[in-house]
């Protein structure tokens, strides 16, 4: 757990340089963890690696499951280094060119890559007993997994719930006659999965050897038509024909007249109890094998969650339901007694929330960019008023970066404000360094910059703008953005404020 005042990075796998459309666990990754220990960076925070889909707007927060990996970060270099492309095949991975993430390009080429290394595994039979033994370790996901996401392909991507009922129910004999059927597709699927891992384990262990930790993210709802809701349809609120009877969402406010409505179905915390919670404790051990820390979304939800009737249009008509958090975080503790988990409790924040998070010493988190919402003697995001167990952040993948913010978003009413707390107006040159100082000098345990900030890029590198479906999570940095001097002068600061 953070034991010490240290800092860290925020960019995802994603947004590293690649020549193959989408960074990669290839060789850019290695190089950006020598950057950020020559930054003397403690934490590399990444973004969910579970499975992106082109039909839910390729976020990795809106993904079909929960413990896959996404294999579109798979790395063709690493393919080709052992011997499962040839050089043509290598060359067309990069016909989805090397700027912004253009997913469709991306799909298409990582999946022509992945078919063709699996071809080759099956003819050489390339590290057979290591992937034999991925299987049988990681059988209490993999299984599901591999064999929905083939049934999806076999029913031209229909939702589970629509499947043939012996599939829907999962009824053992129809099961059985699936799995054989389709054999081959289902190690294939799994080959995929393991060529994530292997890469993984190796980035993780360069990390590791290098000092530097990882940071993972896990999003509190699942989606409805993922292999978790299908494999486990008793934890969740459906109705006797596996409809969703309720979703997750956030009631409204002063910057929504009709509420957030998610759609994820809400969790059935009555049954998850009397499991001793089994499926959450099992979702984070399988995230704590690939991060040193996990940042868990929305956790305002665990004391308290907003459910709405799934007929609803809008959030409006939901009603806030209690979960039994300390007991779920009481279970999770005596499973991991330092409970490596960052609580995401931004937005409006209930003494409930406060509580569960303080009882089990759980970090909050703090953003910059809020810090002038308000008066600063009344803000919560001005450093002054953080405790040391906290997170600070510049930004997160949600907002936009400080140079995009202070010249697009910036309200007269946070100028003001800023002018009142700095006693001068901060010049557009200078606001990148002044806010990453100021989340570095904070009395936080850690403080996590955007890559985006510290290379003082605008509005055209912003992650993702919440209530949008289109143009977001293709944000990526050229090779050489991030040079050594400037980690150099990330090193200086980085020492200079005690961490």
């Amino acid at each position: 757990m953070m034991d010490r005042r240290s800092c860290g990075v925020l960019c995802h796998i994603s947004s590293l340089p690649s020549p193959y459309g989408i960074g990669d666990l290839g060789p850019e990754a290695f190089r950006f963890v020598d950057l950020l220990s020559r930054a003397r960076q403690r934490y590399w925070q990444v973004l969910p690696l579970n499975p992106t889909d082109s039909a839910l707007g390729n976020s990795p927060y809106s993904t079909y499951s929960a413990f896959g990996l996404n294999s579109l970060l798979i790395s063709p270099d690493e393919l080709y280094a052992q011997g499962l492309l040839t050089q043509v095949q290598l060359d067309d991975c990069r016909a989805a060119g090397d700027e912004a993430v253009a997913f469709d390009k991306v799909y298409a080429a990582k999946s022509r890559m992945l078919a063709a290394a699996y071809a080759a595994y099956m003819k050489r039979g390339f590290g057979s007993r290591a992937f034999d033994d991925f299987c049988a370790g990681q059988a209490y996901w993999l299984d599901d997994h591999a064999l929905f996401v083939v049934l999806k392909r076999r029913f031209a991507d229909a939702c589970w719930a629509d499947w043939p009922v012996g599939l829907r129910d999962r009824e053992p004999g129809a099961m059985t006659m699936a799995a054989a059927a389709m054999a081959d597709e289902l190690r294939r699927e799994k080959f995929s999965q393991f060529l994530f891992y292997r890469q993984w384990m190796a980035l993780q262990e360069h990390c590791s050897r290098l000092g530097v930790g990882l940071i993972g993210d896990i999003p509190i709802y699942v989606n409805y038509d993922s292999v978790d809701v299908w494999r486990d349809p008793g934890f969740f609120k459906l109705d006797e024909q596996r409809h969703v009877t309720f979703v997750a969402g956030v009631p409204p406010d002063y910057f929504s007249r009709d509420g957030q409505r998610w759609g994820n179905p809400v969790y059935d915390w009555d049954r998850l109890r009397a499991t001793g919670f089994a499926w959450w404790i099992k979702r984070v051990r399988h995230n704590l094998a690939f991060f040193d820390l996990v940042r868990i979304d929305h956790f305002r939800a665990f004391a308290q969650c907003w459910e709405i009737p799934a007929a609803e249009p809008t959030a409006v008509h939901g009603a806030w339901r209690d979960v039994p958090g300390v007991e779920l975080f009481t279970a999770l503790q005596e499973e991991f007694p330092d409970l490596p988990i960052i609580a995401e409790d931004l937005g409006i924040i209930t003494p409930d929330v406060d509580a569960l998070k303080e009882r089990f010493g759980l970090p909050g988190m703090k953003v910059l960019l809020f810090a002038f919402h308000t008066e600063p003697e009344k803000s919560r995001d001005i450093p002054e008023h953080y405790a040391p167990l906290s997170v600070v952040y510049t930004g997160t993948h949600d907002n936009n970066t400080i140079r995009g913010w202070y010249a697009r978003d910036i309200s007269p009413v946070e100028k003001k404000n800023m002018r009142t707390y700095f006693g001068h107006e901060i010049p557009v040159p200078e606001i990148n360094q002044v806010l990453i100082e100021m989340a570095l000098r904070s009395p936080s345990l850690l403080a996590v910059i955007s890559l985006q900030d510290i290379l003082e890029l605008g509005e055209e590198a912003r992650m993702n703008k919440p209530s949008t479906v289109t143009g977001n999570w293709k944000w990526r940095f050229a090779p050489g953005n991030f040079t050594s001097a400037m980690a150099e002068r990330l090193a200086a600061l980085t020492m200079d404020t005690g961490r």
